[in-house]
């Protein structure tokens, strides 16, 4: 069975995955990371951080915060652990240490854990291959819940990413357009965020054209879709070799030993 330790397992991802396990023959959580305390008590010990956990493990599972990340590098580094991290925000110079740190162990970082999402930015490559040849602007919005810290979503930036790539990085993004007036640029993907209520997360991306508008829409209806992704990217990269991974690696099954 693979050991997993949930590092942020006081939140809501955390508590969601530690039940989802409950439920799954081939893994099992022996240890949680969380600086936050909780009044509910886990089925496993909770250590205040990754460089402090004692317990045996295969491989960490972080749904955590941007602050927590650079030691959770370091600690994952050092105990040779693989590392699914899924927390989003990060900055520049701390996505530079993810891609130095995935030389040494084997990193999944994915802004979006579910099959749905990954399945449309395949799609959006190709509708962007015929759609901005065709003259069509691209918008993206975003909808969250009103306790998500970072705007834009990390999966908004991932969809945006996925399609620049497809055309070769043309694109620039527009996060704000209250700041000067003029009219959008021919090679721009507007992202504009939400946020309100309990939305769990919704994404749309528009391709408004001259005399028609296409969208591809994802719905997330419960956090339970990115919290089985996540424990499945867990039992993947419990066996990979040392590389940064995403979640296309896991369903083509690249990178095991």
């Amino acid at each position: 069975m693979i050991k997993a330790v949930m590092h942020g397992c006081n939140g809501r991802m955390g508590r969601m995955i530690a039940s989802l396990v409950k439920e799954d023959p081939d893994i099992e959580i022996t240890a949680g990371v969380d600086a936050f305390q909780s009044d509910e008590k886990a089925d496993f010990p909770v250590f205040e951080s990754m460089a402090a956990c004692t317990a045996d493990a295969d491989v960490v599972i972080d749904f955590s915060n941007a602050a927590a990340v650079d030691g959770l590098l370091c600690a994952c580094t050092e105990k040779k652990l693989p590392l699914v991290l899924c927390t989003t925000g990060l900055s520049e110079e701390q996505l530079r240490k993810v891609e130095d740190t995935a030389k040494q162990i084997p990193i999944l970082k994915a802004a979006n854990m579910s099959l749905g999402i990954n399945l449309m930015m395949d799609l959006l490559k190709k509708a962007v291959s015929v759609l901005y040849p065709a003259g069509f602007d691209v918008e993206i919005v975003e909808r969250h819940h009103n306790q998500k810290l970072d705007a834009p979503s990390g999966t908004a930036l991932a969809l945006a990413d996925a399609m620049n790539e497809e055309m070769d990085e043309i694109y620039q993004y527009t996060f704000d357009r209250s700041k000067e007036r003029k009219k959008r640029e021919r090679a721009e993907i507007g992202i504009s965020a939400v946020r309100g209520g309990n939305i769990v997360g919704e994404h749309t991306v528009i391709f408004a054209g001259g005399d028609e508008v296409v969208e591809i829409k994802h719905t997330a209806t419960s956090r339970a879709v990115f919290g089985k992704g996540a424990i499945e990217a867990a039992k993947w990269l419990s066996s990979a070799t040392p590389g940064l991974y995403d979640m296309s690696d896991v369903i083509a099954g690249k990178g095991r030993v």
